[in-house]
């Protein structure tokens, strides 16, 4: 065993571990979820026996994970930079883990266009939370007030656009796929700068 199997070895015994205390289980109970006897389980986390593939998939299972999520190796690049537009002023960040979304953060000056033919609509979802100053949500025929660590969520597919309200705020957000290729869509024809702020993100709420 190369000393990066081993590693792996032991991370996955202590994932196991991890997910049946968090689950507030004894080896008891996890070992009777699993099918296996509880000497078997406290020797397989306390690595005195050999992990069989087997065993993974049932253990997962019982600890309602997948058998990916439990033997996935840590990645050495945890730190990610963001991607820089100097021209509009946004920072954006992909997720590793869903390379349709990405994360942004934008500071807005303007209030969100008066005219509801500038809003825009597209698919997917977005979300978004106010860093500092408060932000005003048009959504439709609805106008929300949104301040400092509240946050949105809205369908794309509801006209919208956002804007500062009362001096200059900075959201945070999340966007899926397809409020990412709206957007992208919407700078190709020139409309993103009518709703900057609408570049907000994508994926909890506001009700």
């Amino acid at each position: 065993m190369t000393q990066e199997d081993g590693q792996l070895d032991s991370l996955v015994r202590k994932r196991i571990r991890a997910l049946r205390v968090a689950q507030g289980w004894s080896l008891e109970e996890l070992a009777s979820r699993a099918n296996l006897s509880q000497s078997s389980l406290s020797r397989i986390e306390s690595g005195r026996r050999r992990l069989a593939l087997d065993q993974l998939v049932t253990l997962a299972r019982a600890l309602d994970t997948t058998l990916d999520q439990l033997v996935e190796n840590a990645a050495d690049d945890v730190v990610i930079s963001p991607m820089i537009d100097g021209t509009r002023g946004l920072m954006r960040w992909p997720i590793k883990g869903d390379p349709g979304m990405s994360v942004m953060r934008q500071r807005m000056t303007e209030p969100p266009p008066d005219n509801p033919a500038r809003m825009r609509a597209h698919s997917g979802r977005e979300w978004l939370v106010v860093l500092s100053g408060t932000a005003i949500l048009m959504l439709g025929h609805r106008r929300f007030r949104i301040e400092t660590n509240q946050a949105a969520e809205f369908p794309t597919m509801m006209p919208h656009a956002i804007g500062a309200d009362g001096g200059p705020c900075e959201i945070m957000g999340i966007f899926d796929r397809d409020a990412r290729r709206g957007h992208q869509r919407d700078a190709g024809t020139g409309t993103e700068a009518d709703c900057d702020a609408s570049q907000a993100p994508a994926n909890s709420g506001l009700r």
